[in-house]
């Protein structure tokens, strides 16, 4: 049986799809039970938990063959990241204390970068889990095609992506989410020792001129990639409501400066299968 963590969503759901589909037995590790009622019905056992409670974890993951973690996306984390270091906490008690087979963890592309970024609440989960006593894998895929939702309406109604992501012609590794679950899927059922790092992108690296062309023939009509200028970030993410803006800015600079990137050589890296058009078909379906 694997338990999985944020079934609820893109990455956890299509896992969990992956898993059914082979005929393994899935736990719905949920805050809400009636949020995961679709799960139940195509026959996944629930466990309600709190992430940040490691008891009720502890008893999600008891008696699993494999558990898939998912650390809470936080977009706006305080000062120190106490946010994510209070779920991974209770994580690391609670696989601890329920000593699962395996262990897989959503990771990130740029996991191992030093400077501090939106991404080193998932540097400190692969710290904390390194010290677990079970197999663990860190599956670290690339940007998220699913990011491209942000720019829908821009590109169907203006024509224009406003892009963060610079200079324009600079491809970038992005993956689908159902690639993402399908491998986090095929390593949970994997057999291996101590702890592995996987790196995962799509089937050819983006750049936001390639994401505005995408858009334009899925669109069928003309669309450009336009740049945000740096001095103006800090503001525009505080007029969007954040409060602490800084490591969403220095995460993008770390793509765009190239310190975010993956740490394998280019043969070790894993290919995914959904093409960026198809992501794109899928978010402007779902504005219509």
């Amino acid at each position: 049986m694997y338990a999985i963590t944020g079934i609820t969503g893109k990455v956890g759901g299509a896992l969990a799809r992956q898993l059914l589909a082979a005929g393994q037995r899935v736990r719905a590790v949920a805050r809400d039970a009636t949020r995961a009622g679709s799960w139940a019905e195509r026959g996944c056992e629930i466990a309600t938990a709190r992430m940040e409670d490691p008891s009720s974890l502890a008893d999600a993951f008891a008696g699993a063959t494999g558990v898939f973690i998912l650390l809470p996306p936080e977009f706006d984390p305080q000062p120190g990241y106490p946010e994510a270091r209070k779920v991974i906490e209770a994580v690391s008690a609670a696989l601890m204390k329920a000593r699962p087979e395996k262990v897989v963890c959503l990771s990130t592309i740029g996991a191992q970068a030093k400077e501090p970024n939106l991404l080193t609440q998932l540097t400190l989960m692969e710290q904390a889990l390194r010290e677990m006593p079970m197999p663990v894998t860190f599956l670290r895929p690339g940007w998220f095609m699913e990011n491209a939702a942000w720019d829908v309406a821009s590109a169907r109604d203006n024509g224009v992506v406003a892009s963060y992501l610079q200079p324009l012609d600079k491809p970038v590794p992005m993956v689908a989410t159902a690639d993402v679950g399908r491998v986090a899927a095929e390593l949970l059922q994997q057999t291996w020792h101590g702890v592995r790092t996987v790196e995962l992108e799509g089937p050819r690296r983006v750049s936001p001129d390639d994401l505005a062309s995408a858009f334009a023939r899925v669109l069928s009509r003309e669309v450009r990639a336009e740049g945000v200028d740096r001095r103006t970030w800090e503001a525009l993410f505080r007029a969007q409501g954040m409060k602490h803006p800084l490591p969403r800015m220095r995460m993008l600079d770390g793509f765009n400066e190239g310190w975010i990137d993956f740490e394998s050589s280019p043969d070790k890296i894993l290919h995914g299968h959904v093409a960026l058009e198809t992501v794109l078909g899928e978010l402007v379906s779902r504005t219509v």
